[in-house]
């Protein structure tokens, strides 16, 4: 054998698994299509949000927060409905939920700690919900971020699969593409498939495909972590559910192309159970990047409770469509509306107070404050006036962004952003002037400003994240920015069926032996732990606790 278990996927789940493995002593052969510049994978690019629950962190800003709770919130969320018949495809992804859940609430954080990984004080308030107790959302604050962002969520990963490498336990196959598993007498021995030719190109980057030659590794097991399809527009067309409406013509890419997919239907072809493809998490703030790396390359605006957000004819969406609260109701909004599906995009409008206090931009390369650990930097640009620099630098030269002092010309500003000119101002302007007559007291019967009052009783909130109340169209809380949105592809919430230790199941509810998957490739636990909807902090902490089940379960199976 050329190893004890073959990974294949140098992102955060194949990296959180070799290291369970090699800690154990176990000889690992780490395969990935491409350089060694992309070790750590999407999770190096991401914000490095955490779910956790009651930690220290939300209790010293005051929020309330228990195990129930949590389960509560996720149960509402995911809703799974695939229960019923001899092999439920939700079967497993419910007990991966409870699971998840309970290590948030118990040993997570102090596994995080253990292994080099530590939190900024803030706790964020992602995917606030539909607007019912029992349904979709976080009843509090639960997002945490990462010193470092997605690097210092990967790269202590990273650094230790360098050193097992260094000790002999783990080699590396870079520009190693897996085209097919070994299946010997029903057990998964190893993978074959093709060398790429050498490229140097830098981390995220699209790379050649041109084929040198091929290669078969030999193992005890194999782990699958792989990821998912959200730089596969083909695939992700292909599953698009029905419920969603029609997916749209032209959409950007939230993840680099080699988030192909590939390895999804290659597992199949060897026995293994796909399930819960039909279900996915696409964002609807996206932008396209001013200096891509990908092709199509986007970036999420991760906004605050104030933007204002219009369709592409635009009428204000309707709640739970507002910014912060509930992605999927939000994407299936614009897609299934009849006059919007010949639509690709909306708008947010807002004032340039709310741009400094409440965007973020989903990357570790759109944070460097964080990402270098810079904590003077951090208070200033979070707490002091002015956006931060990576916010104004999309201001000035994003494609999507348009800028004017007076509305009627931000108007036509937006309306030269699309083929035809959809906009009309007086329209436009009256639902601003309708929204603004609600900000003159602590109350208002507009749900979105309700939701704006509520949010600045979290201190966290109204620290970061909450500008304060005030009139759109005042002057002094101007200029007024026009930023055109689209659908912006992500995750894969469905994938391999496994169980709890990670071992992938046949359609017939079957263990395949040898097989093992982890992260997005199994969604992110039992082929889909999210249901229908992420809770958001959950696709970093599913890559670490599948990558963690399927690691330890093999170090004592091999």
């Amino acid at each position: 054998m050329d190893a004890d278990v073959i990974v294949v996927g140098g992102g955060l789940a194949g990296l959180v698994a070799a290291n369970e493995l090699t800690q154990a002593g176990k000889r690992v052969a780490l395969v990935d299509q491409e350089n060694a510049a992309n070790l750590g994978g999407q999770a190096f690019w991401s914000f490095g949000g955490l779910f956790l629950v009651n930690s220290p962190e939300q209790r010293r800003l005051g929020i309330r927060d228990s195990l129930d709770l949590a389960w509560r919130d996720w149960l509402g969320s995911a809703d799974w409905d695939r229960l019923d018949g001899a092999l439920p495809e939700d079967e497993w992804a419910i007990r991966w939920g409870r699971a998840y859940v309970e290590f948030a609430a118990g040993g997570k954080r102090d596994w995080l700690r253990r292994h080099g990984i530590t939190l900024t004080p803030m706790v964020g308030w992602a995917e606030r919900g539909a607007g019912q107790a029992l349904g979709h959302g976080n009843s509090v604050p639960r997002f945490h971020v990462a010193w470092g962002t997605g690097t210092g969520v990967s790269e202590p990963f990273a650094d230790r699969a360098r050193q097992a490498a260094g000790r002999g336990l783990l080699t590396f196959h870079h520009r190693r593409r897996v085209d097919a598993l070994v299946v010997e007498g029903g057990r998964v021995t190893g993978v074959s498939g093709s060398v790429l030719a050498a490229d140097d190109a830098p981390r995220g980057a699209p790379s050649s495909r041109q084929v040198v030659g091929d290669f078969t590794l030999k193992a005890g097991a194999v782990v699958l972590a792989t990821g998912g399809i959200g730089g596969n527009h083909d695939l992700v067309r292909r599953y698009w559910p029905e419920r969603l409406g029609a997916p749209p013509t032209s959409m950007i890419t939230g993840v680099p192309a080699y988030v192909d997919g590939r390895m999804l239907d290659i597992a199949a072809g060897a026995g293994a159970r796909l399930v819960n493809r039909d279900r996915m998490w696409h964002y609807v703030e996206g932008v396209q990047n001013w200096k891509p790396i990908w092709p199509r390359h986007a970036i999420r605006i991760l906004p605050g409770p104030s933007s204002m957000w219009f369709d592409a004819l635009g009428r204000r969406l309707p709640f739970p469509a507002l910014p912060g609260y509930d992605t999927i109701a939000t994407l299936r909004y614009l897609r299934t509306t009849p006059d919007l599906v010949e639509h690709d995009h909306s708008w947010f409008i807002v004032s340039q107070k709310i741009l400094e206090k409440e965007f973020a931009l989903s990357g570790s390369e759109q944070n460097g404050d964080i990402t270098n650990r810079r904590r003077l930097s951090l208070l200033k640009s979070r707490l002091g006036k002015g956006a931060p620099p990576e916010v104004d630098a999309f201001k000035r030269n994003g494609a999507d962004f348009v800028v004017s002092a007076n509305l009627e010309d931000l108007v036509g500003k937006m309306n030269a952003l699309t083929a035809a000119p959809l906009l009309d101002p007086a329209l436009i302007r009256r639902q601003i002037e309708d929204r603004d007559a609600q900000m003159s007291n602590p109350f208002a019967k507009d749900l979105q400003v309700m939701g704006i009052h509520n949010s600045r009783r979290s201190l966290g909130d109204r620290l970061a994240r909450t500008a304060t109340p005030h009139r759109i169209l005042d002057p002094a809380a101007g200029p007024l920015i026009g930023v055109k949105l689209h659908v912006l592809t992500r995750k894969s919430l469905g994938g391999l069926q496994t169980d709890l230790a990670g071992r992938v199941l046949t359609p017939d509810g079957q263990v395949l032996e040898g097989l093992y998957a982890a992260g997005e490739a199994s969604g992110f636990g039992g082929g889909g732990l999210h249901g229908y909807n992420a809770l958001e902090g959950t696709f970093l902490g599913g890559c670490i606790f599948s990558g963690l089940a399927a690691g330890r379960a093999l170090a004592g199976a091999v």
